[in-house]
């Protein structure tokens, strides 16, 4: 199990000591520090069933000087701004040992992402 996680993120810490807790030995991606590539974003989603405007963080900073809202939705385009600009990834994401990915904002996707 492998959780894409940022130390600064209540929710992701909160994912983050959960794992802890129920599956010690999981990896953890510091993914600002080691952002994800464009291959791994679109395996992540293609697991999640998303696209990469899904998991964006509209709302950031980084987002409205990068004009998002008005980006055309192409998805090689997404997937290598989303790789350049990490901090606009929605998190935490957890990948589970069987292969599924989920976007880890509340309990119930916690308690999905835990149970096989």
């Amino acid at each position: 199990m492998e959780i894409w996680h940022n130390p600064r993120c209540s929710k992701s810490r909160t994912a983050k000591a959960a794992l802890d807790e129920a599956h010690p030995g999981h990896v953890e991606r510091r993914y600002l520090e080691a952002p994800p590539s464009v291959a791994e974003l679109a395996g992540v989603l293609d697991k999640l069933g998303l696209e990469p405007w899904d998991i964006t963080r509209m709302k950031e900073a980084r987002a409205r000087e990068l004009r998002l809202a008005d980006e055309p939705r192409d998805r090689a385009r997404w997937l290598a701004l989303l790789a350049e600009n990490p901090e606009l990834i929605e998190r935490p994401i957890v990948i589970t040992d069987d292969d599924r990915a989920f976007v880890v904002r509340d309990p119930e996707a916690l308690k999905n992402a835990m149970t096989p």
